[in-house]
């Protein structure tokens, strides 16, 4: 589902000061609590729900979670996607609150619902008011028992589903991983994809899915998380007052005790689908994530993938026999697997990456164990991972939904010492015991005269795991940071160096000292960057990949190490390096960052790996209708001329400019446009200001480029009415793209109404006219909505709206667009829509401003402006926004809006459709 971003009115009493000493809450009758970790305390109603309260004063926000232990391991005979199903189902309404998705967009909460093999769960993210935390509490209780499933809804939204469905069904990778895991598992519901049936879910009696509703939605089988900005005690009363009164159920649920039988010879699927990329798979049994054995797993599973150290990215993508290698093994409840994945060009051998992938996959349990180094390497990014979400209260709230539908969310705290304790020997042992042959399911089924067979233990007693487990001190805890934009430019430093360079330094006390960080370069005029868009993108991505003193696997351990994230990317006039880590590590980090600016070496190895990503990429997106409909709609809308630095190429034209491109090319372009003189740096959180200084110093402060920087500007291209269609064959999901160019700029006087109107056109949460007329009343899009836009600097605006569909429903879809499109002109909005919009759109803004990544990269563009700007822009456009009526936006509306004037493109099977009726 799509997320709206929303913003919180000013803080109430339920706020806890970051001042103020916490103390344990005083617990209501009935409540009590059973164990803390790490910051975390856990309670228990008397009807059996499980709360976790995690407070976080560093950011203005709070998160309401709620985890059900029930997803598809849980569906019986004729029950496939039942428990995908039910999730769809609870978003249509509950006794006390009938229209959820309006509820969700007036609290300007960021929600969604999402389903697995083990579980089920429901959030909202939202400004941390006493009446938000209050109405969301309300609105979980409500839907544990009162959601209405009623037979109304199952007949629109359960084609919503299938449309969901049919969508996974256009990519092959996907459908790939679907069919070997239904062969690995015959009997336990692992082998069954989340998503269900299509059978299935076009079948399921409403009276099915409300016995199933009513049987696993009870508060002995939920996990209330509440977390960020909150007082506990005042918390823990509101969840006693709204889920206290649900009675405990009578029914005692049976634990699922299917068990798969231990393979006896490797399998083997063929998937034979349109596509110009090839595809390689194998999937293991492996162990529970409550296993001993699945943290060292974990680690063999990176050891093999890691990019670019990783055995299977040494014996496929570096000799070119794949373009790219992947894998991974979940964490679920029951024994589970471990799945790898490789991309294989069509002009490269099958059979030749294979032989490469399953002589890798066998020889790392029985001629070449993992060494000491790679095990390290290994242990150390997935740490890493585990640090940083331990950073963000929003994201361990939402991730302990993964550790609780496992068997308890201490686990998270037993995995991460485990990950410690790992070692080379270890990783060996699980290596020889689960990566046989025997265990192993791929494209060819081999008979085995002598099977050697792998034997899956069960999983142990969570409860015992978990009973005496104290943890660790809980991290640093951040200040109460206010996100009104008077107070972030009053905190921010702003200055400039000798060369030109602007930076904005905004330092804040964070939670466990995190900070982020974005360096823009800006290069080139239009003439000297003519044909080269490509090389802008190419050299960006090639910075990482070898310096002077480092090769790109010491780069990313370096990053790996100092648990930092680390991007660079580029594209027209700009490469842009962002940064996340903490104040520690951030020095060495910018070290490492900063060399890859300024001594690249461009292995010619490196590049030509990059190259056969690139062309598996755009490969793979030539039959593919959303990226197929998108490209086209973007070359009509905005027709630049060929070689200009913004053109957009078809596909088959940027394989082919691609495959043109030399290393050489690449070392010119830096050589020609990178410098610092035009930069922008921005960094927010908590950081030593005198030791990046320095590094800025040394690095950047003197670094210009060799030729010139003028801005170019945007054309702008008059809307010609288009209406194409593409045929791509046996998709079984269709795209319906819309676009209509404006002359608007981000601060022109009809922006505010404008992106009003929208918003109630086209981008609130399920409740938009196009999601409530085209998803919630016809039934025929999983995915719809629509977006206006604005740059900064030019007056070069516009319209897209999107819908995904069955081309089966393609006459009905187009349809119910265009009349809410022309009901939309003609009519205009509501004033309670109007006031519902801005109440979303402010929240937004401000959920928004509470994100270090997003204040980091505004900082970076606004410096970038001819014309300086700071985040009074923000609290100015939150003004108008505010101060605007129902005529300002309709008026505006009714000046820029036309169906007659849009470019429509829609992209799928529509050859099928025909001859189907």
């Amino acid at each position: 589902m799509k997320l709206p971003f929303l913003l919180a009115p000013l803080a109430l009493s339920l706020l806890a000061p970051a001042a103020r000493a916490q103390t344990a809450p005083a617990l209501p009758a009935g409540v009590t609590k059973t164990t803390a970790v790490e910051g975390i305390t856990e309670y228990r109603l008397d009807n059996g729900l499980r709360v976790l309260l995690f407070p976080d004063a560093s950011k203005p926000t709070a998160t309401v979670n709620i985890t059900y232990l029930v997803g598809s391991r849980h569906e019986g005979y004729g029950e496939s996607g039942m428990a995908h199903l039910l999730e769809h189902m609870v978003f249509k309404g509950s006794t006390k609150h009938p229209n959820v998705p309006q509820e969700l967009t007036e609290h300007g909460a960021s929600p969604n619902g999402t389903t697995w093999y083990d579980r089920t769960n429901y959030f909202e993210t939202f400004s941390a008011t006493e009446e938000n935390l209050k109405w969301a509490l309300d609105l979980e209780a409500d839907r544990m028992v009162n959601s209405f499933i009623a037979k109304k809804d199952l007949d629109t939204e359960f084609s919503v589903v299938r449309n969901e469905f049919e969508s996974g069904e256009n990519s092959p990778t996907r459908v790939l991983m679907d069919r070997v895991l239904s062969t690995a598992y015959l009997w336990h519901n692992y082998g069954k994809s989340t998503i269900g049936s299509k059978e299935d879910i076009e079948r399921v009696p409403i009276d099915n899915l409300k016995a199933f509703y009513q049987k696993y939605y009870q508060p002995d089988n939920a996990v209330l998380l509440v977390a960020g900005k909150i007082d506990p005690a005042k918390t823990l009363g509101l969840i006693k007052q709204y889920f206290g009164g649900i009675p405990k159920p009578t029914r005692q649920l049976q634990p699922t005790y299917t068990v798969e039988p231990t393979q006896d010879g490797e399998r083997s699927v063929s998937l034979r689908r349109p596509g110009d990329t090839q595809g390689l798979a194998a999937a293991y049994h492996v162990p529970a994530a409550a296993h001993p054995d699945y943290p060292a797993t974990d680690v063999l599973v990176e050891v093999l993938t890691n990019e670019p150290s990783g055995r299977l990215y040494k014996a496929l993508v570096e000799p070119k026999k794949a373009a790219a290698a992947w894998g991974f093994t979940p964490g679920l409840h029951d024994a589970g697997f471990a799945y790898f994945y490789a991309d294989v060009r069509q002009n490269r051998s099958l059979d030749s990456a294979r032989t490469t992938m399953l002589t890798t996959l066998d020889e790392v349990a029985t001629k070449t164990p993992p060494t000491a180094e790679e095990v390290d390497r290994a242990r150390t990014k997935l740490l890493k991972n585990v640090e940083l979400m331990f950073q963000n209260s929003e994201n361990l709230g939402l991730s302990l939904s993964e550790y609780i539908a496992s068997g308890d969310w201490r686990l998270v705290y037993l995995y991460r010492d485990a990950l410690r304790r790992v070692t080379p020997a270890d990783v060996q042992r699980v290596a020889t015991a689960y990566f046989k042959p025997s265990n192993r399911t791929v494209g060819l089924f081999q008979p085995d005269n002598t099977p050697s067979r792998s034997l899956i233990p069960a999983t142990p007693d969570v409860v015992a795991l978990v009973k005496d487990y104290k943890g660790e001190a809980a991290v640093a805890t951040g200040e109460a940071f206010d996100v009104a934009p008077a107070n972030i430019d009053a905190r921010t430093k702003r200055g400039q160096e000798k060369n030109g360079l602007k930076y904005a330094y905004l330092n804040k006390q964070n939670r466990a000292n995190a900070v982020n960080a974005t360096l823009q370069l800006r290069y080139g005029t239009q003439q000297a960057l003519q044909n080269k868009a490509l090389l802008a993108s190419l050299t960006a991505s090639m910075l990482e990949r070898g310096t002077k003193t480092r090769s790109y696997a010491q780069i990313k351990d370096a990053f790996d190490k100092a648990k930092a994230q680390v991007y660079f990317y580029g594209g027209g006039q700009t490469t842009t390096m962002g940064v996340q880590t903490d104040k520690e590590h951030l020095p060495a980090v910018l070290d490492v960052a900063f060399d890859c600016l300024r001594n690249p070496t461009f292995p010619a190895q490196e590049f030509e790996k990059l190259k056969q990503e690139r062309l598996a990429q755009l490969e793979a997106q030539k039959q593919e209708p959303q990226a197929l409909a998108f490209n086209l709609a973007e070359r009509l809308a905005n027709p630049y001329p060929a070689g200009h630095i913004f053109e957009t190429l078809s596909y088959d034209d940027e394989i082919a400019q691609l495959k043109k491109l030399t290393v050489e090319d690449v070392r010119q372009f830096y050589k020609t446009f990178y410098g610092a003189q035009n930069a922008t740096l921005a960094v927010v959180g908590t950081f030593d200001e005198k030791a990046v200084q320095q590094r800025v110093g040394k690095q950047l402060a003197s670094w210009k480029a060799a030729s010139p920087y003028t801005r170019v500007p945007l054309m702008a291209f008059e809307t010609k009415a288009r209406q194409e269609s593409i045929q791509t064959n046996d998709k079984a999901n269709a795209l319906y793209v819309t676009m209509l160019k404006m002359p608007l700029r981000d601060d022109s006087p009809d922006y505010a109404a404008l992106f009003l109107g929208n918003y109630i056109l086209g981008d609130g949460f399920l409740n938009s006219r196009l999601a409530t007329r085209i998803r919630q009343k016809e039934g025929v899009s999983y995915g719809v909505g629509s977006q206006v836009y604005a740059d900064d600097n030019d007056p070069m605006g516009g319209y897209y709206s999107y819908a995904i569909y069955n081309p089966d429903n393609s006459a009905r879809l187009e349809q119910a667009y265009r009349e809410e499109l022309e009901r939309f002109i003609k009519d205009g909005v509501t004033a309670e829509e109007l006031k519902a919009a801005k109440s979303a759109a402010l929240q937004n803004y401000q959920v928004q401003r509470a994100q270090d990544r997003y204040l980091a990269s505004t900082w970076s563009q606004y410096l970038g402006r001819p014309e300086a700007r700071t985040f009074q822009y923000n609290a100015e456009l939150e003004k108008q926004l505010a101060a605007l009526t129902p005529a300002q936006v309709n008026a505006a509306i009714q000046k820029y809006f036309s169906y007659d004037r849009l470019v429509q493109v829609k992209a799928g099977d529509f050859a099928r459709s025909v001859k189907a009726k």
